[in-house]
């Protein structure tokens, strides 16, 4: 039986404070620091640590990376949900998270959120190495503060800026090993800052009537649909640069320098066709799911093709 507490039922014109609330599941406290955002983000720490390593594993140290790397995500993504909880109400994605509905309290997810910070940063300081730890704090800063609480509110630019954050990830698994930041350490920066923004975008071209419903100043809302378009093309654009770079600087081989790059070159057509689509819709679900696909297929070939060096 769920556990009752004391407020009532939600509105969009009553305050959080007077939400009804049930007590959370396991499965609540497991959403609300976004998994789906965590296991892509994992999988960049965990190539940027292999590609630094070149197969020879330190696998405690690799595990420590990751654990630290994790708690340090979670705890910003859990922050995002507990500022964003009164907006989130508005929007037909977010309406059933557990702190629009109430079943976890907001007081709740902000310790949550604090005890989780506190363990990955102590981890990524102690059982890896202090520049590791530093861009833990560099990528929960710009994430929960710059990101969370002030640009995502007032300005386009809000993506863009964000995507600094996410970019940590395989920068952290990357100075695990190497314990400074050189050229595969920005190689790596810039991968999956340029992925970022065109990924939301196309989601925010999906979702653009909820966006601006809630009163999200997202490009596609601010700026409309087609002038998103033109945003996205220099970023993966972009890409294609960075995967010849890698094979450049000799930290992967010819098998990634030509996936990677068709790869590049087959979203950038993607994104070009937005302008001859006849539904924005469909066509921006396509772009989406290409992008989630081409992380991931890159950064298997990365791990994969650091063998024949």
């Amino acid at each position: 039986m769920e556990k009752q507490l004391s407020y009532k039922a939600p509105s969009d014109s009553a305050p959080l404070s007077q939400v009804t609330i049930k007590a959370g599941s396991w499965k609540d406290f497991v959403n609300v620091i976004k998994p789906g955002i965590l296991r892509s983000n994992l999988i960049a720490a965990f190539g940027g640590f292999w590609l630094a390593s070149k197969w020879d594993i330190n696998y405690i140290s690799m595990i420590w990376m990751l654990i630290g790397t994790t708690l340090v995500m979670a705890s910003s993504c859990a922050f995002n949900n507990y500022y964003d909880r009164e907006l989130d109400m508005k929007m037909t994605r977010t309406q059933d998270r557990a702190l629009p509905t109430g079943r976890l309290t907001p007081t709740v997810v902000l310790w949550y959120s604090i005890v989780l910070g506190v363990l990955g940063l102590a981890i990524l300081f102690l059982l890896v190495n202090v520049l590791a730890g530093v861009l833990g704090i560099v990528g929960m800063l710009v994430y929960a503060g710059i990101y969370t609480m002030w640009l995502k509110r007032t300005s386009t630019w809000s993506t863009s800026v964000g995507a600094i954050s996410g970019a940590m990830p395989p920068v952290i698994g990357y100075v695990a090993v190497t314990q400074s930041i050189d050229m595969g350490a920005i190689l790596l920066f810039a991968l999956l800052f340029l992925w970022q923004p065109p990924h939301f975008w196309a989601l925010g071209i999906r979702r653009v009537e909820e966006y601006r419903a809630a009163g999200f100043p997202l490009l596609p809302v601010v700026k409309g649909i087609r002038r998103t378009k033109f945003q996205m093309i220099p970023y993966v654009a972009l890409l294609v640069l960075v995967s010849i770079l890698f094979y450049v600087y000799g930290y992967v081989g010819w098998i990634f320098l030509c996936v990677a790059t068709l790869l590049s070159a087959a979203w950038l057509f993607m994104t070009l066709s937005g302008f001859r689509a006849k539904v924005d819709e469909i066509w921006a679900k396509q772009n989406f799911f290409m992008s989630i696909n081409y992380l991931m297929i890159v950064f298997i070939i990365m791990i994969v093709d650091t063998a024949h060096l």
